[in-house]
């Protein structure tokens, strides 16, 4: 067993609450090994009670309780990606600053990594770490989805836009070609949103008890009657939103069997999703708003051509 410590908060940890602080620091130490020194006054902040919740800044002090000795072990660091997948990743840069560093995520690459998903953003972001710190991810895209993919710089900042997000302050553009023409031409789609169906076969699904979501389209560009190029912007950022409200409008994504079924696959063009972010635009702390725009790649840039579409950006919008 350890004695007490008394460990100050470094400045890499600001704004991070004490319970993910602990998971970082004291990995082996369970949640509710944790909870009860809490209840208990084991664990306390500049010699005051706290909660699990409670966000820590820079020199506090934290009383850490006698723990076994192996609990107190960090975490293994995440390891560096190779060097193919650092060139690789930092090909992908759109933008750059002290605050936020943005990507131009491909299709088919997972933000995060899973029981079958080695390769992912996520693991390759060491390539971006600069004194012990890699950027973090604040949002996240399908792995099917490409475009504007927004990391954060610090844990200030990404307390920040993790907000932003979550209060729905951040604008996004995506750009789909859906499988016939959504009728009207534009308009908002307001739909509730439940997820049903058992675990690994989960679908969202418009329910009356659902979360309200609301996505707003305009048609760019018609291919005949057959397809359209179609801009998005959604007011609320559930699973799957857009792609469910496009299929609710009769106009499935091309290439989302999941939602579309049959009437998503569009003889001539790729079978992959065509569902891409082009434009976010970010508000940041003290300064004004950044707006980023990814240029198409992959199957999507080639569907564009084939069909010759061009514009979309700078569309009239309602106010959200």
């Amino acid at each position: 067993m350890s004695d007490v410590q008394m460990v100050t908060v470094r400045a890499a940890d600001d704004g991070m609450r004490l319970d993910r602080w602990f998971r970082q620091h004291y990995p082996n130490i369970k949640h509710g090994a944790l909870q009860k020194m809490l209840r208990k006054g084991q664990v306390r902040v500049d010699g005051g009670r706290v909660q699990a919740d409670r966000r820590l800044c820079p020199g506090e002090v934290v009383r850490v309780p006698p723990i076994d000795t192996d609990a107190a072990a960090r975490p293994a660091p995440k390891p560096r990606p190779t060097s193919d997948d650092a060139d690789f990743i930092r090909s992908l840069v759109l933008y750059e600053d002290s605050h936020i560093l943005v990507l131009n995520k491909p299709f088919g690459l997972a933000v995060q990594g899973g029981a079958k998903t080695t390769r992912h953003i996520d693991g390759m972001l060491g390539a971006f770490e600069k004194n012990g710190e890699r950027p973090r991810l604040v949002h996240r895209l399908d792995r099917d989805t490409g475009g504007v993919l927004v990391l954060a710089k610090t844990r200030i900042i990404a307390a920040a836009l993790g907000e932003s997000f979550k209060s729905h302050h951040v604008e996004k553009i995506y750009w789909a070609l859906t499988s016939g023409v959504p009728y009207p031409w534009s308009g908002r789609i307001d739909l509730k949103l439940e997820k049903q169906g058992e675990e690994g076969a989960e679908k969202m699904r418009g329910s009356p008890k659902g979360q309200r979501a609301i996505t707003d389209f305009q048609v760019v560009e018609p291919a005949g009657q057959k397809a359209a190029f179609v801009a998005v912007r959604p007011e609320t950022g559930r699973t799957h939103q857009i792609r469910v409200h496009l299929s609710a409008a009769k106009a499935p994504i091309v290439g989302d069997r999941k939602y579309g079924g049959e009437k998503a696959v569009l003889e001539g063009v790729s079978s992959k999703m065509h569902l891409f972010c082009r434009q976010m635009t970010v508000p940041l702390p003290g300064r004004k708003p950044v707006t980023i725009t990814a240029p198409l790649t992959g199957h999507m840039e080639k569907t564009w051509k084939f069909f010759g579409f061009s514009g979309g950006d700078n569309l009239d919008w309602p106010d959200l």
